[in-house]
């Protein structure tokens, strides 16, 4: 078995290693403090070309596949979650639209995205009702001629507002049973019938733009359909499981920051007359959080892996992110632990990366979704009614 990355992926990764630390870290807690959209480092990071991972070059994507990816935002994260979660989303948008667009949907859009003309993508499914029970959506699309009319809302959406393109879930058929008369949509921004809401007051990624979505008959072209009508449940389910591989991520290199940062601090601090890296304690500490973190890395790596390859990864992606997401959490407390007092303080860093690194245990499925998903696939898949 060889755990080696390939020349690419190794440059990849230590190019946006070197851009994180010069160009985002540096910004990071102005823009938790501001809550200001990182607009002008996501344009560098389109240019960088990190807006379309796994986009053919042909649509001005960089394909350099999932692996590279992953690395890319674990390093991105390491600087400022936000801007993380924003390329990540991104990233799964355009994925979803070049898997299941028409061609002329393919070509309109996707240039825009990774160019960073368009300045993020959102990804719209969840509803105030419909969290992880993602197939009870109420939002409606009515075929009307060349067009689709959709009503409803949506909830929690990242990037609403600063999205030039929406993926939009809504119901095609009431009749059909449940999960199965969802369909999926384009909508571009600017559409009318589509308005933007509230920006939600965080307590992490604060950077990371949350909105309501609003959907007033809001007329699009017939050709927006992704797939076929009917297709949405299992296009959303597909998706998520690649969007899991980001967030996983993204959740590593808040735990990496976080353990990185007391680890030095631990080096300098002195007490008893020493510095607190003498200390077993603190050394259990360090030794564990860099343990877990790896054992972590694994398992993101391989579900990368594995979709690189085009080989099942579902079960894959959910214990990657469950694990993930749960010990980067853990590590963040730790980190708090070793600077103390301090730790508690917006003058370290450390107390943003435990805000930052919570919601990772929530969205692109909560970690008792991500048990659900993985005990199913071991004990079969009539438990529960997720799907």
């Amino acid at each position: 078995m060889d755990f080696r990355l390939t020349e690419e992926q190794e440059m990849i990764r230590d190019m946006v290693r070197e851009f994180a630390e010069k160009e985002i870290k540096p910004k990071a807690a102005y823009y938790d403090e501001t809550e200001e959209f990182p607009l002008e480092t996501l344009t560098k990071l389109a240019e960088l070309g990190l807006m379309g991972m796994n986009i053919p070059h042909e649509y001005g994507g960089s394909n350099v596949g999932t692996i590279a990816h992953s690395l890319a935002i674990t390093e991105i994260a390491k600087g400022c979650a936000a801007t993380a979660v924003t390329t990540s989303v991104t990233n799964m948008v355009a994925e979803v639209i070049y898997e299941f667009g028409t061609e002329e949907v393919k070509s309109k859009h996707l240039p825009k995205i990774c160019s960073g003309e368009y300045p993020a993508g959102s990804f719209a499914l969840t509803e105030p009702q419909a969290g992880s029970d993602a197939a009870n959506l109420r939002a409606t699309a009515v075929r009307d001629g060349d067009y689709y009319v959709i009503n409803g809302q949506k909830t929690l959406i990242t990037s609403g507002e600063h999205a030039g393109v929406t993926v939009v879930w809504a119901v095609t058929d009431k009749e059909a049973k449940k999960g199965k008369g969802i369909s999926a949509f384009v909508v571009e921004q600017g559409t009318p019938g589509f308005i933007v809401g509230k920006n939600e007051e965080k307590m992490g990624q604060r950077a990371s733009t949350t909105n309501d979505l609003f959907f007033e008959q809001c007329r699009i072209p017939k050709e927006n359909l992704l797939g076929e009508e009917g297709d949405g449940f299992k296009i959303s389910m597909m998706e998520l499981d690649g969007g899991r591989i980001g967030i996983a991520s993204l959740a590593l290199g808040l735990g990496y920051a976080a353990i990185d940062y007391a680890a030095e601090y631990a080096k300098e601090r002195e007490q008893f007359g020493q510095a607190i890296a003498n200390f077993q304690a603190i050394q259990w500490m360090v030794a564990d959080s860099y343990t877990e973190l790896d054992a972590a890395q694994l398992l993101v790596l391989r579900a990368a892996f594995l979709k690189d390859n085009r080989l099942p990864f579902t079960k894959e992606a959910s214990m990657a992110k469950l694990f993930t997401s749960e010990t980067a959490r853990k590590v963040t407390i730790r980190a708090i632990q070793i600077l103390g007092g301090y730790g508690y303080t917006k003058e370290y860093p450390v107390e943003r990366y435990h805000r930052d690194v919570i919601v990772t245990t929530l969205y692109e499925g909560t970690s008792e979704i991500q048990r659900h998903v993985i005990a199913r696939s071991i004990l079969g898949r009539k438990l529960g009614v997720y799907r």
